[in-house]
């Protein structure tokens, strides 16, 4: 499956632009891609600060201008939101998009935005797990009372139900150990972010191991990878402009093996070449992030690579 990402978080000299987003996303559908996945983040950077718009909030309003493509947060920062909040504008999304829903859920590692939002950094392992038990709970369950931290769940009902039962997927983001456990343990799979296929495959080998411990079948697990691409003339052509654009307007955690080396770019050929390997890791779904979301970008991946690896 190849899904794309939205423009909603851009460069610190831009504006997100609803209208291009919505014309993005309404061809995407067209172009028979499977999903559409929005960025998140409350606060990012000071100087320069990046622009980004809720992804929950686009997602919604894309909803409305589509049927079939799937939405995805990619990904929400979820120690930030309150959950019983979360529970109703994500299952408010899921009813509006008929069940198109698929939660993209992370601890976060911006500890300027969480000081900001009144959330302990320190604690957003813990806080994550809260809120996720919370979240899960009050969609699944016809009555929770839970008592935690500042929650106190007497009764409580949450309707409408989400559009898919019992649930949407949860799919769970991060690197380190503790993580891929949490994903093999507490949710449907993993998201992540320019992994190269070596670095996919060996992490998936701890989560399938993970999941073997807690007596948990893999196979019940999808991955999910993130990936830049620009389709050029050559290898060589678009070497630089990717790695200027990569190195200017993203990031990579230290402590992960996410890297900018993982960038899919050269000739129409070439790009498949390198999408191939990372099919070969048994990744279920491919994001891609066209070079700066050029619509031109959009339309020759759906003509030029995707009927290659179909």
């Amino acid at each position: 499956m190849f899904g794309l990402a939205i423009k909603n978080f851009v460069g610190p000299a831009e504006t997100p632009d609803v209208d291009a987003l919505y014309a993005y996303a309404e061809r995407a559908e067209a172009l028979g891609f499977e999903s559409l996945w929005a960025w998140d983040h409350v606060l990012l950077g000071v100087e320069p600060a990046f622009p980004i718009l809720d992804a929950v909030g686009i997602l919604t309003a894309i909803a409305a201008r589509t049927s079939r493509i799937k939405l995805g947060t990619g990904i929400l920062v979820l120690p930030l939101r309150n959950p019983t909040v979360a529970a109703k504008a994500l299952g408010t999304l899921d009813v509006i998009s008929k069940g198109r829903l698929i939660v993209g859920a992370a601890a976060g590692w911006y500890a300027r935005e969480f000081d900001a939002v009144g959330v302990a950094f320190k604690q957003r392992g813990r806080l994550f797990e809260r809120n996720l038990e919370i979240l899960t709970r009050l969609w699944t369950e016809a009555r929770v009372t839970l008592q935690t931290d500042e929650f106190n769940l007497r009764e409580a009902v949450m309707v409408p139900r989400t559009f898919q039962r019992p649930r949407p997927p949860i799919l769970i983001g991060g690197y380190v150990d503790a993580v891929l456990r949490r994903v093999a343990t507490k949710g449907d799979g993993w998201l992540t972010y320019f992994y190269t296929p070596e670095s996919y495959r060996k992490s998936w080998m701890k989560i399938v191991g993970f999941a073997r411990e807690a007596g948990r079948d893999p196979a019940t697990l999808t991955g999910t990878n993130q990936l830049a691409i620009y389709v050029g003339r050559s290898r060589e052509a678009t070497e630089a402009p990717m790695r200027r654009w990569l190195e200017t307007e993203w990031d990579v955690a230290a402590w992960s093996e996410s890297t900018i080396e993982h960038a899919v770019r050269g000739s129409a050929d070439e790009c498949v070449e390198q999408l191939r390997a990372h099919v070969r890791t048994g990744v279920d779904r491919i994001v891609l992030i066209p070079y700066r979301y050029e619509p031109e970008q959009v339309e020759l991946i759906a003509r030029e690579i995707l009927p290659k690896l179909r």
